[in-house]
Order: structure tokens, then sequence, then C-alpha cells
């Protein structure tokens, strides 16, 4: 149900009234009790969303959505663990050392 704005000519007073679409409009002055009430034209409310999941960027064109992937920078690389080159596995050998032997 919407809000309607109101005013009086005779009092200049201004108020809402939030009724139906289907009731008819304010005839009587709250304030004065004149006759000389008439409906204002309002800008209207905004849409307000609540809540997580509302976004602007969730309604874009996909014209837009695929030019700004192609504008943003590519992810690097990522390593896999399990390919090491071979000269940390010889320092990783548990030897104090670095893989080196000492003469006795």
């Amino acid at each position: 149900m919407p809000t309607y704005e109101y005013a009086c000519e005779a009092c200049k007073h201004q108020f809402e009234k939030f009724q139906s679409m289907n009731d008819p409009a304010v005839k009587k002055c709250p304030k004065c009790a004149k006759s000389k009430v008439r409906r204002l034209i309002s800008k209207g409310a905004g849409i307000l969303f609540k809540g997580s999941g509302f976004y602007q960027t969730d309604y874009r064109s996909k014209s837009y959505t695929d030019a700004s992937k192609k504008d943003s920078p590519a992810p690097a690389p990522v390593k896999d663990a399990s390919t090491k080159d071979s000269s940390s596995k010889e320092k990783s050998s548990g030897d104090p050392a670095g893989g080196k032997k000492e003469k006795t």
C-alpha cells in the first residue's frame, strides 16, 4: 500500500496518509477540519534492498561483465607442492651440512 502526501490549502498543513490505492482521497484536513485538502504529486520511494546478496553488479549486462573480465589481470600461476627442484631435495635430506659429507 502506498503512502500519499496531502496539503491543506487553508492552513498549509502537510501530512502523509498510508492507504490503499482504491481508497478515496482525503477531503478534510486533520488540523483545521476544512475541506481544502488536495493530494500532492510526490517523488515516490526508491527500491531498498536489504540483506546480503544484492549488489549493483549483479544486474550488469553480459557485454559489461565480459569486458571487465578481459580488463582484469590474469591470476598468478600456482606452483604445485609435489614438484620441487632437485636442489631443495638435497638440502632437505636431513643432513645438517646440506648434502655435503665431511672427510674424516
